[in-house]
């Protein structure tokens, strides 16, 4: 893995755009060899994060260290070609000339990216019907979207950060791209960040995640114990009712008699046999419903 995975350490990372921060002193850590979910509302620093992980923008202030995949020593991206060559950022924008033809941007990649794999770029141009004798000015959304996805994953590099770049894409080609990129991931093993808003459809790919709010951290956690924070409880709607009662509801739904509340607190094993005892059944919450409940505008106080 030392050789295909890096891994990104940040500290006091700060970026002011006309004073105002995108960024606003994030300390992380992101571990090699995993899939990373950057999560936030619009505008809330991911695609800053993005590039400056990338080496696209130099911080105002703290530092981004990249370490793996034969650096030696930690070193930063920002005008580092040596680092660089290891990191690839995708964006929706795709970043390719419009006048460029798409086998001439594959050419470019390939020439640019050391770890390019031309055999996958093939396969998944195929699957996702890329015509590659068009210019990019001539491609739908989708079909921007759907490069930007080969582009990515053909790269094969150390870091590579999808920036919403699959948002052109409808739900049958997210789907292929997220199978794609499963199948690759387990052949390479890499350091993948997916940056979103889609979270019910990334959940089941990520391992660890961090949250963005107004440029700061909110949480950085792997997925299980995010999702260990809350939970969703199933019974008869008075006796829910009453044992949830003081904990922060996100979520609730009735159907009849019964009613399912999904609430933020920590279930140890006493209060999980409490709920057994009581004929309640207990269980774990959306990833979606804690992002939402994380940022939102006006937190509200919670009880465990």
């Amino acid at each position: 893995m030392a050789d295909t995975a890096l891994s990104v350490h940040t500290d006091n990372l700060s970026v002011r755009f006309a004073g105002a921060p995108a960024l606003d002193r994030l300390d992380l850590r992101l571990a090699p060899g995993k899939i990373h979910g950057l999560l936030g509302r619009n505008g809330s620093g991911k695609s800053t994060l993005a590039a400056v992980l990338a080496g696209f923008r130099q911080p105002d202030e703290g530092q981004v260290l990249i370490e793996g995949a034969g650096l030696g020593t930690p070193m930063a991206p920002y005008e580092n070609a040596v680092v660089t060559s290891r990191i690839c950022l995708i964006r929706e924008s795709g970043d390719v000339a419009d006048s460029l033809q798409v086998r001439h941007a594959l050419a470019l990649a390939a020439s640019l990216r050391p770890y390019w794999n031309a055999d996958l770029a093939g396969e998944l141009l195929d699957r996702f019907e890329v015509p590659t004798n068009k210019r990019m000015q001539k491609l739908s959304r989708g079909k921007k979207s759907a490069l930007g996805a080969v582009l990515g994953l053909a790269s094969r590099a150390p870091l590579t950060i999808f920036d919403e770049t699959y948002l052109g894409m409808d739900v049958p080609s997210r789907r292929a791209f997220y199978d794609a990129l499963l199948a690759d991931y387990a052949e390479v093993p890499r350091t993948i960040v997916l940056s979103t808003h889609l979270v019910n459809e990334v959940s089941t790919l990520l391992e660890d995640v961090v949250i963005l709010d107004n440029g700061r951290l909110v949480t950085q956690s792997p997925v299980d114990s995010l999702r260990g924070r809350g939970a969703a409880v199933v019974g008869p709607a008075k006796v829910v009712d009453e044992f949830t009662a003081g904990f922060t509801v996100l979520a609730e739904e009735k159907l009849g008699g019964t009613k399912s509340i999904t609430v933020l607190g920590d279930f140890d094993p006493t209060l999980l046999a409490q709920a057994a005892s009581a004929g309640l059944e207990v269980g774990p919450v959306g990833l979606q419903e804690l992002f939402v409940h994380l940022t939102a505008p006006t937190p509200k106080g919670t009880r465990s």
